[in-house]
C-alpha cells in the first residue's frame, strides 16, 4: 500500500463538496436554510440556466460581520453549535458549518453581508484556489450570496448535470419545501429574469392555507382535512387529503420536523398504516405535517444532507403519528366532504380535528344498548351482540350473502322519504332516495344537488367497520398449535421475541425463544387458521426491529373481516325499496370511513346543482 499522507485542502474540499453540492438545488437548500437560521423575513432566489450559470439567494436576516466573512467560508465553521451539549439538541437547520465551503470550492461565489452596526462588505472566493478577498460593498442588512459557474473547476461532475428544464424543476421544490416550512417568511423565485412565484408571509390559517393552494394545487386544499393535537408534549398539525385525493405516485408528501423537511422511513410506514384501510391499492396518500418535538430526542446528524432523522423513542412516535392520523381520517363523515370553497375569502373549508378527537380510542362499539349490529340489509336478522363469537359473526357474515326471497331486505324506515323544500337545512348530508339505477346505484337528492351511491361498496365498508368494532370488543381470541413450531431466526429476531413478549400475547400470538436463533411458536390466533404462520412471525419481528411497532396481526385480521364483509354485503341487481336505500344513506353518514369501500374504491360522489346546469348550458 501506499504511504499515508494528508489530503491537499482544495482536495478535501470538493470530496466534501460531493456530499453537499449534488445539484443547483442542493446548493439553494443550504443557502436558504442559512437564510432561515439568520431569522431573515423574506428570502428572494434568482437563477439563471437551471442555477448553472447562476445561483443569487438575498435575505434580511442577522447578517455577518465583516470579520467574520473570511471565516464563514472556512470549513467547519459556524455559529450554531460550540459545545457537545449543543449538538445534541440542535435547534437549527445547518449546523456543520460545511456549506460554503463545500459550495466555494466548485463555483465563484460573493458572500455580501451587512449587520445593523455595520456597513456591507463583500468576500470573494474562485474555487478557494486563494484567500477569501474582502472589499467594501453596497448592502442593507442582511446577507446575499451569489454563485455563479457551478463545477466550473470540476467538469466531469458538470457532465452529470441533467437539461436547464430538469435542473430549474429540482431547484423549485427545494424552494417550496422551504416555503411550505416557514410560513413566517416571504419567497420569491425568478428563473432567467421571469418571476415563478411570490409568497407573501402567511401569518392566519387562510393565508396559511393560499400558500398551500399555490404550491400543492387547489385540489390538494379542497380535499383537505387539518388536525392538531398534542400528546405528552409531542404535536402534529397539519393538512391531509381525503383518501379519494390520493396520488399516482408519493409526490405530494411533504414532513416536517421542528421545521426541517425529512423523508423518514418510520415516518412513511406510520402514515401507510393509517390510509391502509382507506386507499386503493398502488396509490399513495397525500399530506402536508408538521412534528414539533423536543429537539433533544431528535437527531439529526445522521444524514449528510440532513434528510432523515432519529427519534430515541421511534415507537412513541410512531404509534402517535398513526393514531392521530388514523381518528383523523375515521371520523370524515359526508357532511364533512361536502363543503364547498368559500367565493368571498378564498378560504378552503377544511375540517378540523381536535386534540381530543386525536385521542380518542381507535375503535368503538355502536352507541345504544352495547350491541354491534354487523350489518342487516339483506335479511330480517337480530343485530350482533359485541360479546357474541365469532364463529357466530361469521355464520350471520354468510347468512346475509343469501338472496331475500320475501322481498324485504331488513332496512329501518327512515322519518322521511320526502326532501324538506321548506327547510332544506334540516335535510340530511346524503340526502333522500329517489330511484335505484341497474340494481346498482342509488340516486339520492340532497341539498346540493345528486348523489350517486355504489350500493354494494357502501354497505360493504358498513358491514366492515361493524365486525371490527366487535372483534375489538372481545379482542383476539387465540387457541394453541396442536404441534408447537419451531422456526429458524437470527439472533437478532430470537432476542426481539424474548424482548417484547407482550406484543406477542396481544396480537394473540404465544412465541418463545428455543435457542440462539431460533423461536417455537406455540399460539395463533384462531381467525388466522389456515395462514402462513412462520411468514407471518418473521414479518412481525421485522417491524419490530425496524419501526418498534407491528399490526402485522391486526392487518390479517383486517383482511379476513374484509373479505366475510364483502360477501355479506347486498350484491348487484338486488331491489331495494326506497326506505332500504334510505337506512343505508343514513349508516353511510354514522360509518368511520364510508367514503371508500374496503378496497379503496369511492363508496358515493356528488354532482352539484351547478355541474348539471353545466351539462344542459342553463343560464348561457
Amino acid at each position: 500500500m501506499s504511504q499515508i499522507r494528508l489530503l491537499d485542502q482544495r482536495l478535501a474540499n470538493q470530496i466534501a463538496a460531493g456530499e453537499v453540492v449534488e445539484r443547483p438545488a442542493s446548493v439553494i437548500k443550504e443557502l436558504v436554510e442559512n437564510c432561515l437560521d439568520a431569522g431573515a423575513s423574506r428570502v428572494d432566489v434568482e437563477i439563471e440556466q437551471g442555477g448553472v450559470k447562476l445561483m443569487r439567494v438575498r435575505d434580511n436576516g442577522l447578517g455577518i460581520d465583516k470579520d467574520d466573512l473570511p471565516l464563514a467560508l472556512s470549513r467547519h465553521a459556524t455559529s450554531k453549535i460550540y459545545a457537545l451539549e449543543d449538538l445534541e439538541a440542535v435547534a437549527s437547520l445547518g449546523f456543520r458549518g460545511e456549506a460554503l465551503a463545500s459550495i466555494s470550492s466548485v463555483s465563484r461565489l460573493a458572500l455580501t453581508s451587512a449587520t445593523e452596526n455595520q456597513t456591507a462588505w463583500v468576500a470573494r472566493t474562485e474555487g478557494r484556489d486563494m484567500a477569501a478577498e474582502v472589499s467594501p460593498a453596497a448592502h442593507p442588512t442582511g446577507t446575499t450570496v451569489e454563485v455563479r459557474d457551478l463545477f466550473f473547476n470540476t467538469p466531469a461532475r458538470r457532465k452529470f448535470l441533467r437539461t436547464e428544464k430538469t435542473e430549474y424543476n429540482h431547484l423549485e421544490d427545494v424552494l417550496k419545501r422551504q416555503a411550505l416550512g416557514r410560513f413566517s417568511v416571504g419567497f420569491s423565485l425568478s428563473h432567467n429574469g421571469r418571476t415563478a412565484f411570490s409568497l407573501p408571509v402567511a401569518k392566519d390559517q387562510t393565508s396559511k392555507e393560499r400558500r398551500l393552494a399555490q404550491i400543492c394545487g387547489p385540489a390538494f386544499m379542497e380535499n383537505a382535512l387539518f388536525i392538531d393535537t398534542e400528546v405528552n408534549g409531542i404535536r402534529l398539525w397539519g393538512w391531509v387529503a381525503l383518501p379519494a385525493f390520493s396520488r399516482s405516485q408519493a409526490d405530494m408528501q411533504y414532513f416536517f420536523v421542528n421545521g426541517r423537511n425529512i423523508k423518514d422511513r418510520l415516518v412513511s410506514h406510520a402514515v401507510r398504516q393509517a390510509y391502509r384501510d382507506v386507499l386503493y391499492h398502488g396509490r399513495h396518500p397525500a399530506f402536508v405535517l408538521y412534528l414539533e418535538i423536543d429537539p433533544a430526542i431528535v437527531d439529526v446528524n445522521v444524514h449528510p444532507t440532513k434528510h432523515e432523522v432519529r427519534f430515541r423513542d421511534g415507537r412513541t412516535v410512531h404509534d402517535f403519528l398513526f393514531r392521530s392520523l388514523h381518528r383523523a381520517l375515521a371520523d370524515v363523515r359526508p357532511e364533512d366532504s361536502l363543503g364547498e370553497q368559500s367565493a368571498a375569502d378564498g378560504a378552503f373549508n377544511t375540517q378540523q380535528i381536535t386534540p381530543e378527537q386525536a385521542s380518542m380510542p381507535l375503535a368503538e362499539p355502536s352507541s345504544g344498548n352495547g350491541a354491534v349490529n354487523t350489518g342487516q340489509y339483506g335479511v330480517g336478522s337480530a343485530p350482533i351482540a359485541a360479546g357474541q363469537s365469532r364463529e357466530q359473526v361469521q355464520n350471520y357474515a354468510t347468512l346475509q350473502s343469501v338472496p331475500s326471497r320475501s322481498g324485504s331486505h331488513g332496512f329501518a324506515a327512515p322519518q322521511a322519504n320526502q326532501f324538506p323544500a321548506d327547510n332544506p337545512e334540516q335535510a340530511p348530508p346524503l340526502g333522500y332516495a329517489m330511484a335505484q339505477l341497474k340494481g346498482i346505484y342509488i340516486l339520492a337528492e340532497n341539498e346540493a344537488g345528486m348523489v350517486l351511491v355504489d350500493m354494494h361498496a357502501a354497505h360493504e365498508r358498513i358491514t366492515y367497520e361493524r365486525m371490527k368494532a366487535a372483534f375489538a370488543g372481545e379482542g383476539i381470541r387465540s387457541q394453541p398449535l396442536l404441534v408447537p413450531q419451531t422456526i429458524a431466526v437470527s439472533d437478532r429476531e430470537a432476542a426481539c421475541a424474548e424482548q417484547f413478549p407482550e406484543v406477542f400475547t396481544q396480537l394473540g400470538i404465544e412465541l418463545q425463544r428455543s435457542g440462539e436463533e431460533s423461536v417455537m411458536l406455540r399460539q395463533m390466533p384462531i381467525i388466522l387458521n389456515g395462514a402462513d404462520a412462520e411468514q407471518l412471525v418473521r414479518d412481525v419481528l421485522s417491524d419490530l426491529l425496524e419501526y418498534g411497532n407491528s399490526d402485522r396481526i391486526l392487518a390479517h385480521i383486517n383482511e379476513v373481516l374484509s373479505t366475510m364483509a364483502c360477501h355479506g354485503s347486498v350484491r348487484a341487481n338486488r331491489r331495494l325499496t326506497l326506505p332500504e336505500m334510505n337506512a343505508l344513506l343514513r349508516d353511510i353518514e354514522a360509518t368511520e370511513r364510508s367514503g371508500q369501500c374496503n378496497h379503496g374504491r369511492p363508496t358515493w360522489t356528488q354532482v352539484s346543482l351547478a355541474e348539471m346546469d353545466k351539462w344542459f348550458l342553463r343560464g348561457r
